[in-house]
């Protein structure tokens, strides 16, 4: 036995208190002499290179036993008749459906739509610092040529000549994608991710790569700290975190976001954008980073529900390049009606800790004529499932912990990745296996509830949803619900072994956004959106702007 793995029952029993356990010294010696295999084995897979994009062999699906994927598919669009403002801003402000129709009809054509959003970037990007490479020359080309389409009498639809930003995780070729993160931030990939192939074939007109939080967590990145639009004293939460920012400023039309837990939800709960976390498979994950390969999901950040929707159509698709996609036709009619819906609520989420905002949009969702009922989850240890998020994470990026080079990040906090990385080295790989059957039980829970409604209403962090509906794959919808007088939040977290999203710090005040979340069945978006809108509507917050400089 080699000297530096010479295992002592001493050693044994220091490291039982990490993992939770109590062995009899009896039991520690008898280990002590035949753990050399054991590590020498996990030492030989170490010398394996296992780049950031080798897939798991274990795939997640969602779907339980007996599932039957809704039938339909295709989008119907709303028709605007707006005029075109004569406001720059205005037109920078305004949804997909207005943008698509002033296109169709040349009142409006890519390439101006294009400069308002690049002059508009030129203003007010820096303050946000929510834009990692913008690449105005590419974005320019690519509107001339979905203008000179137009021209020809051609239209490929919904978001034809509409300028947007990608989250730099996913890969766009000869543009650096540096994942946030300084061991990254020269990385330049020779393919485009799958859905930046699809949003061109759509007619998307790409601006740029908007920020993340290094490795898909929080607002910090190795160009600083990216900023909420409404108080720009406060980072704009994570990971999406450019996505949401610029969108909800007015600098692109919409934008691509990711969420493994809260990275699509959560900067749209802070900026006051409309966020679409579609159900676990549904769009490819292909070109893009990888975090976690069960949780990972792809959707639009917007600033209005049917916006959401149609950027989804683009997006969908089973894609054999990500073993975890999963074919589902997308049928959503935004003309669709919510009649007959039962929509359920957990009480406890609307008693201690909600907001008046919160409790304001439960009462709306009464006013739609929806049947609104309570409803109830199991008791079970949900927040025990955040060891798979540390553990499939911290194996994403294994290498960063063996060579030191997680050193090189900017977030060093007891809650960072650096910290979060090295302790999920001392999770149980039998609790790991475990925690896969919890989320079964989870999965039953989720399916059972969605049986009896068609969606659930909540607070953005309501009981254990942001947890168990990213574990199960449900889609889930977060929109705009109203204003609070906060100050300014500190950045979310994962210290301590859980999640958190900042809590509101002493002095002065700003008046910021608060949302609403929508969960509805798996593979049941379109529905889900038509009840977003219709919860929109009866809000009236959506159309608000932040207030800067035009």
């Amino acid at each position: 036995m080699a000297d530096d793995i010479r295992i002592t029952e001493a050693d044994i029993a220091a490291a039982e208190r990490l993992m939770g356990l109590t062995y009899t010294q009896a039991e520690r010696r008898q280990m002590a002499g035949n753990l050399f295999g054991q590590i020498e084995q996990a030492r030989a897979r170490r010398a394996v290179d296992l780049p950031n994009s080798t897939p798991t062999a274990s795939r997640f699906d969602p779907r339980p036993p007996g599932f039957e994927m809704p039938a339909g598919v295709g989008v119907t669009p709303s028709r605007s008749t707006r005029a075109l403002p004569d406001d720059d801003a205005d037109i920078a402000f305004a949804t997909l459906p207005d943008l698509s129709a002033w296109i169709a009809s040349g009142a409006l054509s890519s390439r101006r739509l294009t400069e308002i959003y690049l002059a508009r970037i030129d203003a007010i990007g820096d303050s946000l610092e929510c834009w990692a490479a913008v690449t105005p020359d590419r974005a320019l080309a690519e509107a001339d040529a979905m203008d000179a389409l137009s021209r020809g009498g051609v239209n490929l639809g919904p978001l034809h000549g509409i300028p947007y930003g990608l989250k730099d995780l996913f890969d766009t070729r000869g543009v650096v994608t540096g994942w946030g993160a300084e061991p990254y931030r020269d990385r330049v990939p020779e393919t485009d991710a799958r859905i930046v192939t699809l949003l061109r074939q759509a007619g998307a007109v790409l601006l740029g790569k908007t920020t993340l939080g290094a490795l898909a967590y929080n607002d910090i990145w190795y160009g600083g700290v990216t900023r909420n639009p409404w108080n720009l004293n406060e980072g704009s939460s994570g990971s999406s975190a450019g996505s949401a920012s610029a969108t909800a400023a007015g600098l692109c039309a919409f934008a691509i976001g990711t969420e493994t837990l809260g990275s699509i939800t959560s900067p749209s709960q802070r900026c006051g954008t409309t966020g679409l976390r579609p159900t676990f498979g549904r769009v490819s994950r292909a070109g893009g980073m990888t975090l976690c390969w069960s949780l990972d999901k792809v959707g639009p950040i917007c600033r209005g529900v049917e916006d959401t929707g149609l950027v989804l159509a683009a997006l969908n698709g089973a894609d054999r390049d990500d073993l975890g996609s999963i074919a589902a036709p997308f049928a959503y009619d935004a003309g669709g009606s919510i009649e007959g819906m039962r929509v359920g609520y957990l009480p406890e989420a609307f008693e201690d800790g909600a907001t008046d905002v919160d409790r304001a949009a439960l009462d709306a969702a009464r006013r739609l004529g929806v049947e609104v009922v309570e409803v109830s989850l199991p008791d079970l240890p949900y927040g025990a499932l955040m060891n798979v998020v540390y553990a499939e994470a911290a194996a994403s990026f294994e290498h960063l912990t063996l060579t030191g080079l997680d050193d090189t990040l900017t977030w060093q906090d007891d809650g960072a990745w650096p910290n979060t990385f090295r302790k999920a080295r001392f999770l149980s790989a039998v609790d790991h296996v475990q925690l896969d059957r919890l989320r079964w039980l989870v999965m039953q829970a989720l399916d059972e509830m969605f049986s009896q409604v068609d969606a659930l209403i909540g607070p953005f962090m309501t009981g254990p949803m942001l947890v168990a509906s990213n574990f199960t794959g449900h889609p889930c919808l977060h929109l705009r619900a109203g204003f609070e007088e906060l100050g300014t939040r500190s950045p979310a977290s994962l210290g301590a072994g859980k999640l958190t999203v900042g809590e509101a710090q002493e002095g002065p005040r700003f008046t910021v956004p608060q949302g609403i979340s929508l969960w509805g069945g798996l593979f049941r978006e379109g529905r889900l959106l038509n009840l977003g809108q219709a919860l929109e509507r009866e809000l009236n917050v959506a159309h608000l702007r932040p207030g800067l400089p035009r």
